[in-house]
Order: structure tokens, then sequence, then C-alpha cells
């Protein structure tokens, strides 16, 4: 048996023509175009259509009205169950029986539903949906979901938002992204993959890390100290959020991405938030030499989604918005990949015994 990887870190289970993070240079390509030349550049549903498609042109449609059939007070609990609702509902086929093109379909109409149910479920039950007619005036899907949420556009929100959208859209096989590849791979239909990996983020490790950098960020605000601040989290034992990753052993390079997006449109919270990031990189150097702890994507998508005036609380499920692209593109190479995701586990238990060895045994029910 092969030797056991806790974690499967640096395991390689599958190979991707979708996209390519490098861990050196600190660079992110979308099927072989970098980041920095889709963000603000291309549209979020389009960067969908080239995560899928390996081109543009068949970006995602607009959704379809549908009214988010569950309302927990949790958005990301209601995506989650709302989604999984779908496949009745629409009749999905599961993928084990559907063709390429059905199934490519099937991604497109449940990834732009699912921002359709997060954005009605994050504007609540005390207000009125957004008429359709209304929400038809916008011209992407990213302002289709801005307006189904809040009624009205505000542009630089807009771009904001689609920034971060494009930023998140994929980066390999994380911890939703392979629940997806997973659930894919037994053949089921597109929307319990979706669903599961929705499920993934419910853990604060994966997706809800730019709503504690907010609390940082807030509570340097408050003192206007940033290096008192970064110490003081680092005497206590504590752990800075934003900076450090698993992948990149330089600056992740969406963190320098959202950074310009967040300076262009001249973020209230920029000044703080550079401040912050500069004290917490310097301190890190000085007690850390030996680990590379740059800014990750955490940090700044934080100061994008504060400016777009999104709450901390929304934030996981604005995740889910941006990463739908990355999972429908893994879903469906999954699909062509045909195997079944099986790997093993390596037996640590006690050896053979009998129940009557095991403590409590008097106490079962014999038959």
């Amino acid at each position: 048996m092969a030797d056991f990887t806790p974690g499967l870190e640096g395991v390689v289970a599958f190979e991707t023509e979708i996209s390519e993070p490098d861990r050196a240079g600190g660079s992110l390509r979308y099927r072989g175009v970098d980041i920095e030349d889709l963000i603000g550049r291309v549209s979020y549903g389009d960067v969908w259509g080239l995560l899928v498609d390996g081109e543009f042109g068949h970006g995602l449609p607009p959704a379809e009205p549908f009214p988010v059939p569950v309302h927990t007070g949790d958005v990301r609990v209601d995506v989650q169950s709302a989604v999984a609702q779908l496949a009745p509902h629409w009749g999905l086929g599961q993928l084990l029986d559907i063709d390429d093109d059905r199934a490519r379909s099937d991604l497109a109409r449940v990834s732009v539903t699912a921002l359709s149910f997060i954005a009605q479920s994050a504007r609540g039950v005390g207000l009125p949906a957004v008429p359709q007619k209304i929400i038809d005036r916008a011209g992407t899907i990213v302002e289709r979901f801005m307006i189904r949420w809040r009624g009205e556009l505000d542009p630089r929100h807009v771009t904001a938002v689609d920034a971060y959208f494009t930023s998140a859209a994929e980066h390999g096989l994380n911890a939703s992204t392979f629940t997806a590849r997973v659930i894919a791979s037994t053949g089921a239909d597109v929307a319990a993959a979706m669903s599961g990996a929705i499920g993934a983020l419910s853990g604060p490790l994966h997706g809800g890390a730019p709503s504690r950098v907010l609390h940082m960020i807030e509570e340097v605000e408050r003192t206007g100290d940033a290096e008192s601040y970064v110490r003081g989290v680092l005497d206590r034992g504590e752990r800075l959020m934003g900076f450090g990753h698993r992948v990149y052993r330089a600056e992740d390079p969406r963190a320098a991405a959202l950074r310009r997006v967040a300076r262009e449109l001249d973020a209230p919270r920029y000044e703080v938030a550079a401040a912050l990031e500069r004290a917490a990189l310097a301190e890190l150097a000085a007690r850390k030499p030996d680990r590379v702890l740059a800014t990750n994507v955490e940090f700044w998508s934080a100061v994008v989604l504060d400016f777009a005036e999104v709450p901390a609380e929304m934030f996981t499920s604005m995740f889910t918005c941006a990463r739908v692209g990355g999972w429908s593109a893994h879903i469906l190479e999954q699909k062509k990949l045909g195997r079944l995701v099986r790997p093993s586990a390596r037996y640590v238990g006690p050896p053979p015994r009998r129940p009557a060895d095991i403590p409590g045994y008097p106490t079962v029910h014999t038959l």
C-alpha cells in the first residue's frame, strides 16, 4: 500500500485542464489565462463559460424565475437545501445516464439558479421579491444577482463583486471541489454534486475566513495601531487570518488582484487594511523567517466585499456564488473521466478479537 499522507496533501488524485495554481511564481491561470487578464476585463458569467468549456461564447444564461423554497435564516443552508431540490423538481438525469451536453446544460441551469437562490435568501422574507421585468434590464449575471438581492444597482458594487467572483471561481482540488468530484464520480445528478460542495463550506476552514479578517480590520480601525494589534494576536498564540496558504510559496495572486481592485475603487478601508497587511507581514517574517506567510485571498476579499456592503455573514454564500464555476467545470471533467473515486484507508485498529473481549459486553442483549 502507498504511504499514508494525512489530509491527502501533495497526493495527485486527478489530472485537470481547468486551472493551474503556480506554487512558486504566485500566479493562477484558468484554462491557461492569468486571472489578472480576466478580473475587471471579463464578466463572471463569461469566466464561468471559460472554466467549463475552455472558450468564450456560451457563459451563464439568465436564471429562470424560481422562488427560493427554503427560508431558515441562514443563506448557506437555504441554498444547499434548495439546490438539492432542483433534481426532482426539474427531473434532472443522473450523470451516469446523460451525455456531456445535457450535463453541461444542467450545470449552467443549476449554477445560475444557485445565484438566484442566494440573492433571494439574502433579500429575506420581509421584502417583496424584485419584479422579473426589473431584473431583466440588467446586462450581466452579476448585475442580475445584485438587482435580485437589493432591487437596484450600484455600478461600483457590481465591479467589486464581479472581481471577487472571478478571483474565487476556481482553485484546484480544494475541499468543496473534491467533494463535488467524489459525488459526481458516483454518477449522481449535478444538483446533488453541487449541494454537497456547498455543504463542505459549512466548516470554518474553507470559504469563511474573510469574515474573520474583517473583524481584524475593524479592531485596527478602532485602535489605530496595526503593529500593536498584530503583536498582541501573535503573543496570545492566536492566528492572523488572511496570511499563509497551503498551495502558494509566494503571494497569493488573487490577493494581489483584489488589492488592486480595492485601491482602484478607493475602498474606505483600503488604507487601514494596507497598514494591517504591512504590520502582519513584517511581524510574521521576524517571528517565522523559515516560513512563507504571504497575504492570501481571504484578506483582500474581506476589503472588497466590505466595500460592496456585503455583510460578514454573507461572505461564505458569496464564495458559493463564485465557486459554482469551478465546481461545474470539475463535475463535467469528472463525468468525462468516468471513474469512481475510491481511495484506500489503512486499518490501524485492534487485532481480531471476540465480542466477549469488548468492554461492556456483559450489558449487551444476546440473541
